[in-house]
This record gives C-alpha cells, structure tokens and sequence, in this order.
C-alpha cells in the first residue's frame, strides 16, 4: 500500500486518502530548487494552490539531487509534474549558457 507522506498540512483539494497514493516522484538538481521554488522554497504554496496539487521537496543526502513528489488528482500530478519538469530543464539551460558565456569571456581575458 505504501506510506502516506508526513506532512500536516494537506491542502483542502487534496483528497485523503485516494489522492495521496502513488504521487509522481522526479528528480532534479538541488542547484535549481531556489529558482524553481523561490528562496525557502517560497513559491511551494502558491504553486501547489494553482496546480491543485501538493508538492513533497526532499534533500537526497549522498547527491546533489532532490527528490520531488506530487500528490493530487492523476491528470493534476502529470500536469504538474510536466511543468515543474519543463521549468527545471529551462532554468538549468539558462544555467548552463551563462557558465558558457562565462567561460569564454574568461578565455577572451586570457588571450590578451
């Protein structure tokens, strides 16, 4: 059957206990979490009221990954699960393109 998750605060439009069973589990790196959520994870609510969802963040201690879960309605967790994906993916090319640009100016300063 699995476990139902710690928390103590289920949103009102989460049914318990249906809803709560078999959440969408991805991954992502740690390193976009502020971007993705906000500073402490800030932006968590006003995502999970919007999407009609409830989001689990869970630090995986040996790696630099984290572990997100997304309980709810099916179609709501894919839905979401399908954004936050698409928003880690964006944020970690945008990443990825300014440490080129770093890096090439910093090649630049060496060849002068």
């Amino acid at each position: 059957m699995g476990t139902l998750p710690k928390r103590k605060d289920i949103p009102p439009w989460v049914k318990v206990p249906e809803d709560l069973r078999g959440p969408q589990v991805f991954r992502v790196q740690t390193a976009l979490l502020e971007a993705m959520f906000g500073p402490g994870g800030s932006r968590i609510p006003y995502i999970e009221q919007v999407s009609r969802t409830m989001l689990e963040v869970k630090v995986l201690g040996s790696s630099n990954l984290t572990e997100v879960k997304v309980y709810g309605n099916y179609l709501y967790k894919l839905r979401t699960t399908w954004m936050l994906q698409s928003m880690a993916e964006r944020h970690r090319l945008r990443w990825e393109r300014g440490m080129l640009k770093l890096e090439d100016a910093m090649n630049a300063l060496e060849l002068n």
